[in-house]
């Protein structure tokens, strides 16, 4: 299948789906849901220009070291384990994870009954609730050390998860900005079809094809785990880890109680292809 791929002749998506099937993803499971890169790094010009390489992400690097002041301290933090952590990681969170899906679809439904039902029965607070696509990619590639989160494969075909057309109240921002649409980048015009054809060629692109294989390799591959992961700042905690660990093996309930509820609630890394 990938001999296809390498010819061009089937898209970056549908490659991406195949990986992620083979990888043991689904729609139907939103713990191991289907997980897509960030593929772009420009969400602030008003024209998209897919021939320069700087509008792309770094597709060699995980989200966790797309700056070098982040990559810094999460190297920092893997070398420090002995003082701070339980168990030796660069990461204590997770880049898929079933409340990172429902976050991203929270103005559909069943998305939103199963992101209020993760939250405890409400919404979450509006300032941390997915409200913009450039604070998002921000977070995520910048400014939050808790959050590595990548993306899922609605937001290259799905128009309808980037509008608030049930109307549901999701609160005011402490800015004042009340909770509606998701806030689009200014090369969409405010619209959420262009939105998604423009980050549907950003994949296709003749960038994300020549790069692609690298994230694959951090996700799907073998920079997924052991040294050259280390090497790639690409570990993350053991528990997310789910086909490594040998739960039978695990006498005391509630060790292995607790196991599983961190894995369903924080993420699991998918099976290598």
């Amino acid at each position: 299948f990938s001999f296809p791929w390498q010819k061009r002749e089937i898209s970056n998506f549908d490659y991406l789906m195949y990986l992620n099937t083979l990888a043991g993803r689904s729609y139907n499971d939103y713990m191991q849901y289907p997980v897509f890169p960030w593929v772009l790094a420009d969400y602030h010009s008003e024209t998209l220009n897919l021939t320069n390489p700087r509008t792309f992400r770094d597709l060699s690097k995980p989200m966790g070291a797309q700056t070098m002041e982040r990559k810094r301290k999460f190297i920092q933090r893997y070398n420090e384990v002995e003082k701070n952590l339980s168990a030796q990681c660069h990461y204590c969170t997770h880049y898929s994870s079933a409340i990172i899906v429902a976050s991203y679809l929270v103005r559909m439904e069943p998305f939103t009954q199963t992101f209020c039902s993760l939250q405890g029965g409400s919404f979450d607070v509006a300032d941390r609730m997915f409200h913009s696509v450039k604070s998002t990619w921000e977070s995520a590639s910048r400014d939050n050390m808790s959050d590595v989160r990548e993306l899922i494969p609605e937001f290259f075909y799905l128009p309808e998860f980037l509008t608030n057309g049930n109307h549901f109240e999701l609160g005011c921002m402490q800015d004042g900005t009340v909770l509606g649409d998701v806030q689009l980048p200014p090369w969409a015009n405010g619209d959420p079809h262009k939105f998604i054809l423009l980050h549907r060629q950003a994949l296709e692109s003749d960038y994300v094809s020549a790069h692609l294989h690298c994230w694959i390799d951090l996700i799907f591959g073998h920079k997924q785990h052991g040294s050259a992961a280390v090497e790639a700042v690409n570990t993350y905690h053991p528990y997310f880890y789910g086909d490594k660990m040998d739960l039978n093996n695990i006498k005391d309930p509630l060790i292995k109680s607790t196991i599983l509820g961190f894995i369903s609630n924080f993420g699991q890394i998918p099976k290598q292809v």
